[in-house]
């Protein structure tokens, strides 16, 4: 097997360089980064076979990579991977033309050409940022901004991977909330419905000369699933346009002012929602804060990242109040807050230290949603399931009653 001489950097910042077996370069590299290594070169050793043209090497890495659209992922890779670089010395050019290497031709590869033409060009980080506006937020910029000022860059970064780590786990746990409850229904509607459409019109011959004899919840049963039999294709097809329909209104602006409004007043998940929306604020304002961005700054863009409508229209007056001098305890609205999150606002203001409060505060709303993610699973699941049991549970009763029904009338 060929061997591969190397030199990478770890994930704390340390270089390394030694050799490694692998059947190609693209596995070789695939192996440096299973031990959490970011290569920075690697070319064929004297022990293997012919070392193929730099060319080739350069296609077998990037292959090795394998990127396509500049999504979350790859911010967040690319994010952790420039701090990594940095942390080891590399210049902030020569980090991103490490990663243009590895990459295949695809947008990611494009951003982080232009990128490197600016920084070639004289123009720092945050100003090639601003270019994309579409991915990289206010939020981004403003912290590689402040990081550039205060000659952070690298632990700037690395705070930015862990924000972005942090909102991408409370996203996932708030989406599975409310992912696993839909399909659960789902499939107890596709239940119902192939019992009464399928299932129950297969009886409909033996009751059909009972008559009025039958029991009131058989004759229920039998005469829902007649019409289920006839015109299920039909209802299947007005619920399709219906959800069509629903779906273009709740992308409206009048859709998703209601929806926004309704989101918050759902049993359980509306608490979620909501302190989901006050931890994402607060821990943005709070490390925006911690890394030289002004008050003001920083709460006009943690404004800017609430998702909920209604969540941030109770937060927009904010900046005009610090503006005039106003404290932010005093702007942020207590049917939003709770008193202990006020409290803790007044304490960080009277400390000087809003910016560590406010990251203690994210932290607390964030075990709070965790909290109640877990206890919203452990009452809609059950009750799901029950109530799905409890409707076929029903059908199944309603035949059996009618099967004796019948029975009794022959003997």
């Amino acid at each position: 097997m060929p061997s591969f001489l190397y030199s990478a950097v770890s994930h704390t910042g340390d270089k390394r360089s030694g050799s490694i077996e692998a059947a190609t370069l693209a596995d070789a590299q695939r192996m440096l980064r299973s031990k959490r290594l970011i290569p920075l070169s690697i070319s064929q050793g004297a022990t293997g076979a012919t070392s193929p043209p730099a060319d080739v090497k350069s296609s077998s890495l990037r292959r090795a990579r394998g990127a396509g659209a500049f999504n979350a992922e790859a911010l967040r890779r690319f994010t952790s991977e420039t701090a990594v670089l940095l942390r080891a010395g590399l210049p902030l050019d020569r980090s991103i033309k490490v990663q243009i290497d590895a990459l295949p031709p695809s947008e990611t590869q494009s951003v982080l050409t232009a990128l490197l033409d600016g920084l070639k060009g004289g123009k720092p980080l945050s100003q090639g940022l601003e270019q994309h506006p579409g991915l990289f937020n206010f939020f981004y910029i403003n912290m590689v901004r402040a990081g550039e000022a205060s000659g952070r860059l690298s632990e700037v970064l690395t705070e930015l991977v862990t924000y972005l780590e942090r909102a991408k786990a409370i996203r996932s746990s708030v989406l599975s909330a409310i992912t696993y409850p839909a399909i659960l229904a789902l499939v107890a509607a596709i239940s119902i419905f192939v019992m009464l459409a399928f299932v129950v019109p297969e009886f409909e011959t033996l009751f059909e000369d009972m008559g009025d004899s039958l029991p009131l919840l058989t004759q229920l049963i039998v005469s829902s699933g007649d019409i289920f039999s006839r015109w299920g294709a039909l209802f299947l097809a007005l619920g399709a346009v219906a959800g069509i329909i629903a779906s273009r209104w709740l992308r409206s602006p009048a859709g998703q002012e209601w929806r926004n409004v309704k989101a918050l007043s759902l049993p359980l998940l509306g608490s979620i929602i909501l302190r989901y929306e006050i931890s994402r604020f607060a821990g943005t304002m709070g490390t925006l804060l911690a890394n030289g961005v002004t008050v003001l700054n920083a709460a006009g863009i943690a404004v800017g990242t609430v998702g909920n409508g209604a969540v941030r229209r109770s937060l927009e007056p904010i900046p005009a109040v610090l503006k005039r001098g106003g404290k932010l305890s005093s702007a942020l609205d207590g049917n939003f807050f709770s008193p202990a999150a006020l409290q803790m606002v007044k304490v960080g203001e009277e400390s000087g230290d809003l910016g560590t409060m406010l990251l203690e505060m994210s932290k607390v709303y964030e075990a709070e949603v965790e909290a109640e993610i877990k206890r919203a699973l452990t009452v809609l699941e059950p009750a799901l399931i029950l109530g799905m049991g409890a409707i076929i549970a029903l059908i199944i009763m309603g035949i059996l009653m009618g099967i004796l029904s019948v029975n009794n009338l022959i003997v």
